[in-house]
């Protein structure tokens, strides 16, 4: 995703983020503060924690409304359980590469990824109890709950030629969507925004993280590995049956669909590039972003309950960016 312009605020709370995520990563373990500063330091978007802030922000969180900074420490606390999905899947995954560099899988094997996964997801729910609000502690242990269920329900769907739109989309509702919109419900309740503004906030959040997802998944049979830091056709080599294959399997021709039918029973890119074009004969890529922009303008849509500020503006930018990316 390209750089934009924050508030200047914003961009301040976000090097809090960082600090924070530099104090309360540390271990007395030597292993759990290499890895998880392998990962954390990688890159990434810190995306969902600028949900957290601009939401907290544009709905009048401050400082001085509490007392203390807990917009910058939950999300802090977004982004360690981000970072402790993305160690657990590229294990299930068997994934190699992640932002451009080997993921900690990799680097330093299937068990240690796993445990400072749980190290990270620990740490993040010893930090959200300091918070002291119960609603905080539901919205984070519904949201933690629901990406397991979304784990397990993309583990089922793997090798299903027959995974339909819905089954995909429930998905990624529930893996990707959800921390997204556990995002932006946090600054709202950290702002006591209504409950009117409170679920516009997890609408816009989930919507977006939607829409997110589409083009990742779409990026998978159009990007390029030096951009996206993924392997190109990961998802067929997993035998994931994400959307550009779920369209050729409505709109191809016989030929077609006994091809991309066979790579995802058998997890394989073998004909890659005859599936490329199928891809690209069906339209499917084209609709797979169509689908991202209806997401994008529906979470854009959302914000109309939110008052006009740099804030919803970056917000909206935000969903427009989602939706351009190309990486």
């Amino acid at each position: 995703m390209p750089a934009f312009s924050l508030p200047a605020d914003i961009a301040a709370d976000l090097l809090e983020v960082d600090r924070t995520i530099g104090q309360r990563l540390r271990s007395e373990v030597e292993l759990v503060n290499t890895i998880g500063s392998y990962i954390i330091g990688s890159g990434g978007k810190r995306l969902r924690p600028i949900l957290v802030l601009l939401f907290a922000r544009g709905l009048g969180y401050s400082e001085s409304h509490r007392g203390e900074s807990h917009h910058v420490l939950l999300a802090a606390v977004i982004e360690f359980i981000h970072t402790a999905t993305l160690l657990h899947d590229d294990v299930v995954d068997e994934s190699e590469l992640r932002r451009g560099r080997e993921t900690a899988n990799a680097s330093f094997g299937n068990a240690a990824s796993v445990l400072v996964g749980d190290f990270l997801y620990s740490r993040a729910f010893q930090m959200m109890v300091e918070v002291d609000r119960m609603a905080v502690m539901r919205i984070l242990g519904d949201a933690t709950n629901i990406i397991a269920e979304g784990e397990v329900l993309q583990l089922m769907n793997c090798n299903d030629p027959d995974v339909d739109e819905a089954r995909y989309l429930q998905v990624i509702r529930y893996k990707t969507a959800r921390l997204f919109e556990a995002a932006a419900r946090l600054g709202a309740v950290l702002a006591d925004a209504s409950p009117e503004v409170e679920e516009a906030a997890a609408e816009f959040g989930r919507r977006i993280g939607t829409a997110f997802q589409l083009i990742d998944d779409a990026l998978d049979y159009s990007g390029v590995t030096a951009d996206i830091g993924k392997n190109v056709g990961d998802d067929l080599r997993e035998g994931k049956p994400t959307l550009p294959l779920i369209h050729v399997m409505r709109h191809g021709s016989d030929t077609e669909r006994a091809l991309v039918r066979a790579a995802i029973e058998q997890g394989h890119t073998d004909q890659f590039d005859a599936i490329m074009a199928a891809v690209n004969s069906t339209g499917a890529l084209e609709f797979t972003r169509q689908r991202a922009r209806d997401e994008a303008d529906a979470g854009q849509a959302a914000l109309a309950v939110m008052p006009d500020s740099p804030y919803r503006q970056a917000l909206m930018t935000i969903a427009d960016m989602s939706v351009a990316r190309d990486r």
